[in-house]
């Protein structure tokens, strides 16, 4: 029996990606078809690394071609992925695919433990990764990633410094933290703040990434104006507790982004913090903030729920050692990878859905 290409992709184009709800090969996932005698070998380039459903489509895709040229023929099908960007030619950090806002109404709901464990699971997962702490006056990533004593070095490039991110666990970062003596405050006032988070996108060596996550201040700032101003951002993730007063501002967070002359499309929220699972209990749930807080609040603006993270002893000693909790076997892992598949989905169905997002222009 003679195999040609056309009969391979006619099978396959009955083989949909479950996110993006159309076929592999209209959505040119199919690569590098070649045929010798009775084996077929191809690509399927998905849309990041951390996709969770990488095994089902591969599946998929041998029941198909079974049912169309019998259980006889050898299959040898390489998953591979290309994360998709609505960023094209863009001047400002064009080597980076997307821009994921990490934000929050309120503090101290566990956003800068979210980011940074957020992108090391991105990391994890084969994904080129970047994190920028734009909380200019409690800057906490240098600790949570047990740097806190590097500094960054600075380059001459076209008669300009350029400032090279540290990196660590697979993650380029860059922090305030970085720059300033870790005991002292840094008592700025709104525009030297948004200066110094300008420097950090514009005047930092950033090279190609699929993902560069900037974890926000908590509330609605000077920062988070300047970041929509400065870069057309991929999208925002909320990160929020269960309880009715981290709910009310993280509304207000949630608003701030739909806002029309913002509109920077909502990948969904996370709610952290939703429950205490004892070591000596994994079973056992105790929903020490409320129930499900977050989910109602997804639910009510019409955006996809991300994921929940308990609350458990190794995170918090995880920050404090700057060895992120995703990186220890466990609950705490699971969830965090979870997280990061969820996001990674979310934005490659923002990708394939929504026009570009535009650089916001308003007054001061």
């Amino acid at each position: 029996m003679t195999i040609s290409k056309e009969q391979i992709l006619q099978a396959l184009a009955t083989v949909e990606d479950p996110d993006l709800k159309k076929d592999l090969v209209t959505l040119g996932m199919i690569q590098d078809i070649s045929i010798e005698e009775n084996k077929v070998s191809f690509k399927v380039v998905l849309t990041t690394p951390a996709c969770p459903l990488k095994e089902v489509i591969k599946n998929n895709c041998i029941e198909a071609l079974e049912n169309s040229l019998g259980t006889d023929v050898e299959l040898d099908i390489f998953m591979t992925s290309n994360v998709t960007t609505t960023r094209d030619n863009t001047p400002l950090l064009p080597q980076v695919k997307n821009i994921i806002a990490i934000a929050s109404g309120k503090g101290g709901v566990g956003k800068s433990t979210t980011a940074s464990n957020l992108a090391v699971a991105l990391a994890n997962s084969g994904a080129k990764v970047g994190l920028i702490d734009a909380d200019i006056s409690g800057p906490s990533v240098p600790t949570m990633f047990n740097v806190e004593s590097e500094q960054p070095a600075v380059k001459q490039e076209n008669g300009k410094n350029v400032i090279i991110p540290i990196e660590q666990y697979g993650v380029k970062l860059m922090s305030i933290g970085f720059l300033t003596p870790a005991d002292s405050a840094v008592v700025w006032r709104g525009p030297m703040a948004s200066s110094a988070l300008k420097q950090f996108i514009g005047d930092v060596e950033w090279g190609e990434l699929d993902y560069l996550l900037i974890d926000l201040p908590p509330g609605t700032s000077d920062i988070h104006l300047t970041m929509v101003q400065t870069i057309p951002v991929t999208g925002a993730v909320i990160v929020t507790t269960p309880q009715k007063v981290a709910l009310a501002d993280a509304t207000k967070g949630l608003s701030m982004f739909k806002q029309p002359q913002i509109n920077v499309p909502i990948l969904g929220v996370i709610e952290n913090m939703s429950y205490f699972t004892p070591e000596e209990l994994p079973n056992n749930k105790y929903y020490l903030f409320g129930k499900e807080g977050g989910r109602k609040l997804a639910e009510k603006f019409e955006v996809p729920f991300l994921g929940e993270i308990p609350i458990v002893q190794s995170i918090r000693e995880s920050g404090d050692t700057g060895y992120p909790a995703v990186l220890k076997e466990g609950v705490t892992q699971k969830a965090f990878s979870d997280l990061a598949e969820s996001v990674a989905r979310q934005i490659a169905i923002r990708n394939a859905s929504k026009a570009k997002t535009a650089v916001v222009q308003m007054g001061a």
